[in-house]
């Protein structure tokens, strides 16, 4: 299984998860992954749109129990 840095950004509205998850990405090397927890509902819209944007592949977005965990693989340095 890969590891993955886990951000932790429940109860922050938007912009503050993009930017944690913008943050997070350049803590990793290429071919790692990322997890976003989020609350605000924007997550749904901006993490893929920040994905395509920037380039980097958002492997999986779900919503369970009020979160969204978002799974982003770096896909360049």
């Amino acid at each position: 299984m890969d590891s993955e840095l886990i951000v932790d950004a429940t109860g922050k509205a938007c912009p503050i998860p993009i930017i944690e998850l913008a943050k997070a990405i350049l803590r990793v090397e290429a071919g790692q992954l990322v997890a976003l927890l989020a609350t605000d509902p924007a997550a749904k819209q901006d993490v893929p749109a920040w994905c395509a944007a920037t380039g980097h592949e958002l492997l999986s977005l779900s919503f369970e129990a009020g979160v969204w965990r978002a799974r982003v693989r770096k896909t360049k340095p």
